[in-house]
Parts: C-alpha cells; structure tokens; sequence
C-alpha cells in the first residue's frame, strides 16, 4: 500500500477566457503556475480552459474543487463587460461578492491618475472565500 504523505499534492487550473480559446491570446500562466506549484512541492495534475460563459466557469471550478486539493483559476477578472471570472467563483461556492478596499488601492496606483476603467456595477470585488 503506498504511503499517502509520499503522494503528491495535487492541484488543477481552470483558464477562462474566449480569448485563449479563440488564439488571440496565448496563455502564459500555466508553466509559470506549475513550475512555482513545483517548487512548493505540488503537482499541476490538469488544466482546463473554459469559454467566458458562467455556467461553463462554475461546471469547471465545482468538477475541479471536487477532486483537488488546490484549484487556481486565471483570466476574467479585469474591468471589460466580459470578464466574469468573481461572479462565476462566487456562484460555484454560493457566497456573495464583497467589496475589496484593497484592490481598489492597488488598481489606482496602477494606472494614471483619472484613467482607471469603471465598469458598470460595484467593482473590484472578489467572493468572500477569496479573502
């Protein structure tokens, strides 16, 4: 029988976006991701990359959490009308979105003063479990 604390901690990423899917964009997390899991002594065992549609993000995320230690997610969370990613997590574990100060201050050191997007809705937010 092996022994379990031998076994690698597994972990699985989901890409969101119609943009890696359609190949306008080219997805540079994944090696990141897995070679900085690595290093912290856990395996990228899958990765799935799923469309900007809701329903798709939280089938993902839910089938993901659901046989992994760790689940990571990237892509959808900018200010564009379609970046759905917080709404999509929030539902999957069922916990509201809140406010997030922080981000807000970190998002307005970013971009010149006056410049920074404003979608419509409250925003940056992230789900509670996310703090």
């Amino acid at each position: 029988m092996p022994d379990k604390l031998k076994s690698p901690v597994k972990a699985a990423l989901v890409v969101i976006g119609d943009e890696i899917l359609s190949g306008r964009t080219k997805d540079a997390n994944t090696a990141t991701l897995a070679l900085w899991l690595n290093e912290q002594g856990v395996r990228l065992d899958e990765v799935r990359v799923v469309p900007d549609v809701t329903e798709r993000i939280v089938a993902a995320v839910n089938e993901c959490r659901s046989r992994f230690r760790y689940v990571f997610t990237t892509g959808g969370i900018g200010p564009t009308h379609d970046d759905i990613t917080a709404d999509a997590i929030a539902k999957a574990f069922d916990v509201p979105l809140v406010d997030h100060p922080e981000a807000v201050r970190l998002l307005e050191a970013h971009y010149p003063k006056g410049t920074l997007p404003k979608p419509a809705g409250a925003w940056p937010v992230s789900p509670r479990v996310a703090h």
